[in-house]
């Protein structure tokens, strides 16, 4: 991680470590970067995103790069658009599933896929060094604006058709998803009924579709008798479902499902997830000519992934899906789309669950100073090699150790001051005991760190 860039781009509180001047000069040093042709821009709900897309543009524009605003929009629209376009790159404002008071900048390549940490390191030495292109006033890049959304769903209903039509309740969670997904499933053909569809900029939930923050979705597929309810994070990157009976489907088990269903739908092939995701992936697809590669965690190691091994689908198991077939851009609204094709075509979305294996997943988040990660790191590192009796190592984000019948990853966040320590194993017992030594391990770092 660099001064400005984490996992997922720069994701900072605004006007604390995230302010206009940052900003602009992350668009003069892409504008740098670039040195010629056309940036997509696009911004999230937040009350802050008009400021920074604002400062973002003016500093693309000053270094001559040419700009389509398209506005109020979800990442996954920001992806279509720049390759709608064949824009050179596009920048989303967004800080995806934290809370309102953040924001941040995330750069994307010609091709929907995220900007590379080696391509944000180049783009750190710009920032560091001030040294921008500054174009003559008769060179200053040109200001567009534009709305992709209808061309958008025109491709999507392409590649995505239904028999039948469903009743289905999307929770948007006053995210830029408000402004597309309802649309999508409404034609598609079905009925829609939306929650916190009104971008305010201010969150009435948690931003991350889990079973916690969707008790209200929950609720309302129930109470309308509906066929699934989906989700979405603050700029629509990912996906929450909630099925037929009103109960939240686990991530691991709607990863599965999505997966085995590209299968069914494109063919045999690679799947390719991260190193925090569980055996039932691995397990269901098998079957189903499936095989998995896991990669560092962050969408953009999941597309890099794709792009290598021609992979049929990548996901994690945190609700963000890439549909190589459609963009290497993670996409909750196109995702919800195929939610409803996979229901379409192989029934009710309670029943399918119960095909998918499952396995006792514990998570825990342990407060962690930024600057105290990379010595902890070290320090668990050494330490559970000793500590556990596994029987593989994988390093490539973290540690994972792993037997045939349980594993454990312990790893820095990329976005938050904090350790994740996610495990699985076949039995409760099993997986609090190992969690119970797994979190005395990371407290006990993090202290002599």
């Amino acid at each position: 991680m660099g001064k400005y860039f984490g996992t997922s781009g720069i994701r900072e509180v605004v006007s604390e470590k995230l302010t206009p001047e940052i900003a602009l000069n992350v668009g003069r040093a892409l504008g740098t970067y670039l040195e010629t042709g056309t940036v997509v821009v696009g911004m999230d709900t937040r009350t802050s995103s008009e400021l920074l897309k604002n400062a973002v543009v003016s500093g693309l524009l000053s270094a001559g790069i040419g700009v389509i605003d398209i506005g109020l929009a979800p990442t996954p629209l920001t992806g279509f658009a720049i390759k709608l376009y064949g824009a050179d790159a596009g920048v989303m404002v967004t800080a995806s599933h934290n809370p309102p008071q953040y924001n941040g900048i995330k750069v994307w390549q010609a091709n929907g896929m995220a900007y590379t940490p080696e391509m944000e390191n180049e783009l750190e030495e710009i920032l560091e060094s001030g040294n921008f292109r500054r174009a003559p006033w008769n060179e200053i890049g040109r200001l567009k604006k534009a709305d992709p959304r209808g061309e958008y769903i025109k491709q999507a209903l392409r590649i995505v058709q239904l028999d039948d039509s469903y009743n289905v309740v999307i929770d948007a969670g006053n995210g830029a998803g408000s402004i597309l997904s309802p649309y999508l499933q409404r034609e598609l053909g079905n009925i829609v009924i939306s929650l916190n569809s009104h971008p305010t900029g201010f969150f009435v939930r948690e931003l991350e579709p889990n079973a916690r923050s969707l008790s209200a979705l929950a609720k309302t597929v129930r109470a309308m008798k509906a066929d699934v309810g989906i989700a979405h994070d603050g700029d629509a990157d990912r996906i929450g479902v909630v099925d037929d009976t009103g109960n939240f489907v686990e991530y691991e088990v709607m990863l599965s499902l999505i997966a085995g269903y590209m299968l069914r739908k494109f063919g045999r092939g690679k799947i390719v997830t991260t190193v925090d995701a569980g055996f039932a992936l691995d397990d269901y697809v098998r079957s189903l000519g499936g095989g998995v590669i896991r990669t560092r965690v962050g969408d953009v190691a999941v597309a890099d992934e794709l792009a290598k091994h021609g992979g049929v689908f990548g996901g994690e198991p945190s609700g963000t899906w890439i549909m190589p077939q459609w963009n290497l851009t993670p996409d909750g609204i196109f995702a919800g789309a195929l939610v409803l094709e996979m229901i379409d075509e192989l029934g009710p979305l309670s029943e399918l669950a119960k095909e998918v294996p499952r396995y006792v997943t514990l998570r825990a988040k342990i407060p962690c100073p930024n600057e105290k990660k990379a010595k902890a790191m070290e320090i668990i590192a050494r330490e559970a090699l000793q500590s556990f009796d596994y029987e593989r190592l994988i390093d490539i984000d973290g540690v994972r150790i792993e037997n045939d019948d349980w594993w454990i990853l312990f790893r820095p966040s990329g976005t938050e001051p904090i350790m994740r320590i996610t495990l699985e194993a076949h039995t409760e017992e099993k997986a609090k005991k190992l969690m119970e030594t797994a979190e005395g391990l990371v407290r006990g770092a993090i202290k002599r760190a």
